[in-house]
């Protein structure tokens, strides 16, 4: 059965920068794309970027491009993001998630295509 563990969070200041791992057991990272999403208190999950398996087609939301990036590395079983200029408002749950078909940009954007997830990593920034 495919696990998938974040970690990496925590309580950092305005500006500051984190790395957030997931790494996935029970399976072969370089079968699945991996997505990451982030859920703030009383708000819906949000996506905010994803890697295919074959590690070249990566995606983001429109309103994290920039200040976040994501890659793999599949001999480590784990998909990082780096999130860097942290603000008060990128205060959530992160979540990543993980999934063995279909991917493209419309397909990684939604939860409902995904088959595995991790319990989340809480993300808070202090402003």
């Amino acid at each position: 059965q495919v696990q998938l563990v974040e970690s990496g969070g925590g309580l950092v200041q305005n500006g500051d920068s984190l790395r957030l791992s997931c790494v996935l057991s029970g399976g072969t990272l370089s079968g699945y794309s991996v997505g990451w999403f982030r859920q703030a208190p009383g708000k819906e999950r949000d996506f905010i970027s994803g890697v295919h398996r074959d590690g070249i087609s990566i995606y983001y939301s429109d309103a994290m491009k920039g200040r976040f990036t994501i890659y793999r590395e599949n001999a480590k079983n784990t998909v990082y993001l780096q999130m860097n200029s942290l603000k008060p408002e990128d205060t959530a749950v992160y979540y990543c998630a993980a999934t063995p078909g279909w991917y493209i940009r419309s397909y990684a954007m939604k939860i409902d295509n995904y088959d595995y997830w991790g319990q989340g990593t809480q993300v808070t920034v202090s402003s």
